[in-house]
């Protein structure tokens, strides 16, 4: 059985891994050290130097590229495509008769 002084330790240690894990995939502003918010222009300059919008002003020459930042999420979502084959004018006839035969 853990003692009550184990059991703090053990939840802190668990705490600071996790909050190390989530921090490990985050892109931070290499001027301020902030998070850019998802939807917010992160530029990147020569070096690898990333700068968030507003430390950007800073800079006087021109980044690299730019990118917008994109949520956990982005890169796991299904995009449905219909992959019937299209109907030709033929098959819309038919489909036409058949509704005025069954009115």
């Amino acid at each position: 059985m853990l003692r009550i002084s184990q059991s703090a330790d053990l939840e802190r240690q668990l705490l600071r891994r996790s909050v190390m894990a989530l921090s490990a995939g985050r892109d931070t502003c290499d001027g301020c050290h902030r998070t850019p918010l998802q939807g917010e222009r992160v530029h990147q300059y020569e070096g690898g130097r990333v700068l968030c919008e507003l430390c950007r002003g800073e800079r006087r020459e021109q980044p690299v590229g730019s990118r917008v930042v994109h949520g956990g999420e982005h890169g796991n979502t299904v995009r449905i495509t219909d992959q019937r084959p299209e109907r030709t004018e033929r098959d819309r006839r038919a489909a036409r008769r058949r509704a005025v035969r069954a009115a």
